[in-house]
């Protein structure tokens, strides 16, 4: 998804396969869209997705997510053709478009549990902005994916995601799974990350990587410093 309806555009967001969305305006070569499961809208070129009828979405967007739990899967296509689906790519559209899918799934809500070690599998994976997938994806695209693999929603934007949930007024209040958001210089909320155990916390800086949290915010052991301001802890599930 881009900001503008032109390929050097901005990528603001990534749609995975089999997503929902509505088409508010369409262009010759390019579609605003409006995702369903978070709202977000950006640009899409028109090649790029695959049109259903009022009643199909209507139905599909009913249904409880069932979502690839794999990092790269294949779906065949009608054609008999391998298509490569990543984790996260939503799988009720497939018998609309005639799509076959026989890998791992996940679907309801899980336990802190699970949620963290979901969280590892995206562990080493290259920061890219707007990304949500595994190979290329940015701090709240990563939490929110965690998130919607173990049954719960989030928004798309770090400072949208601190809206939600309860505030926790201190660090030791927190569990594993909780959210920690952080803030820069002129107070915008700018980054998230989910708390481990034993004062860890993983989180999409450079990669998806795991560093130490305290009191004051993110500390890197490598680079000997605090890359991140601790604002705020917030309990969603």
């Amino acid at each position: 998804m881009r900001l503008e309806a032109s390929d050097p555009s901005e990528m603001v967001n990534q749609v995975l396969f089999g997503e929902l969305f509505k088409v508010p305006e369409k262009r010759k070569s390019w579609s605003r869209i409006r995702l369903a499961h978070d709202k977000y809208s950006g640009w899409i070129d028109n090649k790029q997705y695959i049109e259903i009828n009022e009643e199909a979405y209507t139905f599909a967007k009913s249904q409880t997510p069932l979502l690839i739990s794999d990092p790269v899967q294949f779906v065949t296509t009608p054609h008999d053709l391998l298509q490569t689906v990543f984790i996260g790519g939503s799988l009720h559209g497939l018998s609309l478009l005639d799509y076959k899918y026989d890998g791992p799934r996940v679907s309801g809500k899980k336990d802190r549990e699970f949620l963290v070690q979901t969280a590892l599998q995206y562990l080493g994976t290259p920061y890219l902005w707007g990304g949500r997938s595994p190979f290329g994806i940015d701090c709240s695209g990563f939490t929110q994916m965690v998130y919607r693999l173990s049954g719960y929603h989030l928004l798309r934007d770090a400072s949208q995601q601190a809206t939600q949930g309860e505030a926790l007024s201190f660090i030791e209040e927190s569990e594993p799974g909780d959210l920690a958001f952080f803030d820069n210089n002129e107070g915008d909320i700018v980054h998230v990350g989910i708390i481990m155990e034993d004062n860890y916390i993983i989180h999409a800086h450079g990669e998806v990587r795991i560093d130490r949290l305290d009191h004051s915010g993110i500390y890197n052991v490598h680079q000997r410093r605090h890359t991140h301001k601790l604002r705020v802890i917030k309990k969603v599930i």
